[in-house]
Formats: C-alpha cells, sequence, structure tokens
C-alpha cells in the first residue's frame, strides 16, 4: 500500500457501515415496490440529500476539479447551467410527477410511468424507453466504476484491473441486498461527507497556499487567464456548458427519487435543502481545483500525478495536507459519490429489468418475492457488464458522464416535462420525442457537428417531435381524466 494505515482503516470502516445500512433496509424490503421505490416513504430531508448525492457521481470530486485545474474558471459555466437545471427541475417535475405516477398505475419507473399516462397497449412505449436506459446507465454506471477504480489505484497503489473489483464491489453489495431504501438511505450519509470534504478542503488548500491574496497571485502567475470566465471558450462552448443543465429533465435517477417521495407536501422542503447542498458543494468543487492550480505550481516536485492526469487533483490535495485519518474520511467522500449514484443507476437498470420486461412480458403473475430476487439478479448483470465497458484504463470519468447524461436528457428530459405541464400530449408524441432526442444524440455525437453538446439539440428537436407529432392526433378521454385529476391533487397539496 503507498500510503499509511489509517487510510485503509476509514475506507474499510466507510465501506463496513455502508453494507450495514443495506442490511438494515433488507429487513424493509417486501415487495417489489420497496426494493425499487422504496414503499413512497421517503421524507424531504432523505429526498433532498438522495436526489443531490445519486446526481452528483464521481465526476463532482473528480472530473470537474480536474477540468477546472486545467483550464481556470472558463470550465465552470457547467456547474452553473446544473444549479439552473436542477432549480427548474425541482419547481417544475419533482411534485408534478409525484402525484402523475400515483394517478397513473401507481407507476413504480419511468418506463411504466410512460406506459400508463399515454395508455399505451402495444408495449413499444415501455420497451423503448427501457430499452434507452440500459444503453445509457450502462455507459453511466460504467463511468461510476471507473472513478471507483481511479480512487483505489491511486490510494492503495493497486493496478487498475485489482481496482475496477475493489471499488464496484461494495456498492454492488448494499444495493443487490437492500434495494431503494439502502441507496436513500446511505446515499443521505454520503451526501453529507461529500460536503464536509468540499466544504474542509479549498480551505485548508488555501491555507497552505498562504491565504486569499498569496493565492491568487499564484494562479495568475500561473496563467492570468485563469480567472477569465470567456478564455479559451465561444458562444458555442458557453452554451454547451450550461446546457448540461438542460439534462435534470430527464435522468431516472433523480427522477425516481421524486417519486419515492412520502408525499407532494415534502417536495418544496427537499427543493431549498437540495439546493443549498448543491451549490456548496459545487461551489467546493470549483474552489479545489481551482486552488490547487495555486498549490501545485508552488509544489511542482509532487505535481507529477496530477500532471500525469488531471482528475487526481482532489485526491492528491487530500493526501498531501491531511493527517492520514482525516484523508481517509476525505477521500471516502470520493467513495461516497461514485457508490451514491452507481448505486441508484444499478437499481434503475434492474428496475428497467424486472419490472418492464421480466414481469410485463414473461412473468405476468411473478410473486413479490420472486420478482425482489430478479431485481438482485439484475443488479449482478448490469454491474458485471458495466466492469467490462470500464476496463479500459484510458477512460476519463467526464467523457463517459457527459455522453449518458446527454442520451436522457434528450431522450426522456422533454417527454417528462411536457407530460406532467400539458395535458394534450398524446403516445405517439412520446415515442416520437424519445427516438428523435436519443438518435439527436447518437448521431450528433458521432459527427460532433458545430462543436455543440449533442444534448441542446437532442433536447430541441425532441420537444420540437412531441408538439408535432401530438398535435396530429389527441389524448383520449382517459388521458386528460387523469391528468386533471393529479394536476388539482397537485395544486391543493403542493
Amino acid at each position: 500500500m503507498s500510503v499509511s494505515n489509517p487510510t485503509l482503516i476509514t475506507f474499510v470502516i466507510y465501506i463496513a457501515a455502508m453494507v450495514l445500512i443495506g442490511f438494515m433496509a433488507y429487513r424493509s424490503t417486501n415487495n417489489l415496490s420497496d426494493y425499487i421505490l422504496g414503499g413512497r416513504s421517503l421524507g424531504s430531508v432523505v429526498t433532498a440529500l438522495s436526489a443531490g448525492a445519486s446526481d452528483m457521481s464521481g465526476w463532482l470530486l473528480m472530473g470537474l476539479p480536474g477540468a477546472i485545474y486545467m483550464s481556470g474558471l472558463s470550465e465552470s459555466w457547467i456547474a452553473i447551467g446544473l444549479i439552473v437545471g436542477a432549480y427548474l427541475n425541482w419547481l417544475f417535475v419533482a411534485g408534478r410527477l409525484r402525484v402523475q405516477t400515483e394517478h397513473n398505475g401507481d407507476a413504480l419507473t419511468l418506463p411504466d410511468y410512460f406506459s400508463s399516462r399515454f395508455e399505451d397497449k402495444s408495449g413499444l412505449l415501455r420497451i423503448i424507453s427501457a430499452v434507452v436506459i440500459l444503453v445509457f446507465f450502462t455507459i453511466y454506471c460504467a463511468s461510476g466504476i471507473v472513478a471507483g477504480a481511479r480512487l483505489f489505484e491511486s490510494t492503495f497503489g493497486m493496478s487498475y484491473e485489482t481496482a475496477l473489483w475493489a471499488g464496484a464491489a461494495a456498492t454492488i453489495a448494499y444495493t443487490f441486498v437492500g434495494g431503494f431504501l439502502a441507496v436513500s438511505w446511505t446515499d443521505t450519509v454520503q451526501a453529507t461527507l461529500m460536503i464536509f470534504a468540499l466544504i474542509l478542503t479549498p480551505i485548508i488548500v488555501l491555507l497552505a497556499t498562504g491565504g486569499v491574496d498569496t493565492t491568487f497571485l499564484a494562479i495568475e502567475a500561473k496563467n492570468p487567464d485563469n480567472f477569465n470566465m470567456l478564455k479559451n471558450t465561444s458562444f458555442i462552448g458557453i452554451i454547451s456548458l450550461m446546457g448540461w443543465g438542460l439534462g435534470y429533465f430527464g435522468q431516472p435517477h433523480i427522477l425516481a427519487r421524486f417519486m419515492a417521495a412520502d408525499s407532494v407536501k415534502s417536495i418544496a422542503k427537499a427543493r431549498r435543502i437540495s439546493m443549498t447542498w448543491m451549490i456548496l458543494c459545487l461551489a467546493g468543487t470549483v474552489a479545489v481545483g481551482f486552488f490547487g492550480i495555486a498549490y501545485f505550481s508552488a509544489h511542482p516536485e509532487v505535481a507529477g500525478p496530477v500532471t500525469e492526469n488531471h482528475e487526481r487533483v482532489f485526491i492528491e490535495l487530500a493526501k498531501l495536507l491531511f493527517n492520514p485519518w482525516i484523508a481517509g474520511v476525505l477521500l471516502s467522500a470520493i467513495l461516497a459519490a461514485v457508490m451514491s449514484t452507481l448505486s441508484c443507476q444499478l437499481l434503475v437498470c434492474s428496475s428497467a429489468l424486472t419490472e418492464d420486461f421480466y414481469k410485463t412480458f414473461l412473468r405476468k403473475n411473478a410473486s413479490q418475492v420472486e420478482l425482489v430476487w430478479v431485481g438482485r439478479a439484475m443488479v449482478l448483470l448490469v454491474a458485471l457488464i458495466a466492469i467490462a465497458m470500464a476496463a479500459n484504463p484510458d477512460n476519463r470519468v467526464l467523457g463517459l458522464v457527459s455522453y449518458a447524461w446527454a442520451g436522457f436528457g434528450a431522450a426522456f428530459g422533454p417527454v417528462v416535462l411536457i407530460s406532467v405541464i400539458w395535458k394534450g400530449m398524446t403516445r405517439n408524441g412520446a415515442l416520437a420525442g424519445i427516438l428523435v432526442g436519443a438518435i439527436t444524440v447518437i448521431v450528433w455525437k458521432h459527427f460532433n457537428l458545430l462543436g455543440l453538446y449533442e444534448i441542446i439539440p437532442g433536447f430541441i428537436f425532441a420537444s420540437l417531435a412531441i408538439y408535432f407529432v401530438s398535435k396530429m392526433g389527441a389524448p383520449t378521454a382517459g388521458m386528460v381524466e387523469r391528468f386533471d385529476a393529479a394536476e388539482k391533487d397537485y395544486n391543493l397539496n403542493k
């Protein structure tokens, strides 16, 4: 091991605690609804922190600080876009989706909701949306496993191959055992750990580099453009970074938190908690990468690992500046970010395979116990595929995340957003939206058209497809009736 034992001991204690929470949740998991959505029992604090932690994956402590370290504040447009997008998602989608899913067959998954909301008897909408989830989430899961592997590799001197399995094992364990409740309860612990790390670390880096004035002078001496928000950017570049915010409307692992809230009344409080947590975390992340420029320019003799891979800036600062016990806690925050997102992604994939394929098409009368165990088997299956995809040591976390984020944002974002605010949307409109959004992202990414982030054309084209195709038909009386009842319920209880 390349670091002293306290860090390893801290990791082991943390992982053991997460697995213990999994076993506690196991005792509360009696049926598929419990395993997939926790029986819709999450209070406002757990809903808020779980939504935040499941959103902020390994890129929060690795990808984004690395981008800031390399390019300066011009990379922070992504943080601004995310904050705006997350707030609008809480404001327009969260409460309405909670009510709409309940009024539409008590839907447990997004494909389930689409199928009920648009009375899709053919099963086509369910199949296509479940396939989109499986394709893009497996890529997303791979990004989480890469981040975990990088952490174990650089912290404990493991080979990449060994680190790959070590990083994934604990997450798979508690997700397999405890399902949604385990994921949500551990997310709350992990969100607390992440905000602690992201507030403490930049403060200590600032002190180590001589305070605010000295740090800023060192950053300016390295490259004055580090302060320039418009450095090496263009209008298209800024729009692309801000466009990340559009992704929130279509992320199944975040939307599942809204669906699992105990009531609409919890949503407003959850929104305030979640946005405060998110703003503090993103500010801390930007500060870590930015102040890291000053620290490593003053200490070039220890800058080797960061020069080799800039996504290790937080890891190296934690190891260099803190007592090994505290460093263990801070590095556990990266593991927390990875585990919190990976666990709920595995669960969403598992629920798509179990609820939307196995139960719907293979075993309509399967018992609840059987479905829970099928769900657990699917967690293992998706995890193994994601590990295989993550086996390339040249993978970069932010690149993998950006593709999956765009896929979901464009394929599901417009469908979810429009379905909860417009009663005139039809089944064919939803189908067109999903297909146009997903195909646009794949084609745009392949040809790298205009240098524009693929989520933006995907979101726009999908929204237009939904509107025009829906206008060619009309929703049924039942669809309008359920929409109106849900909207009335939402307005009475929000």
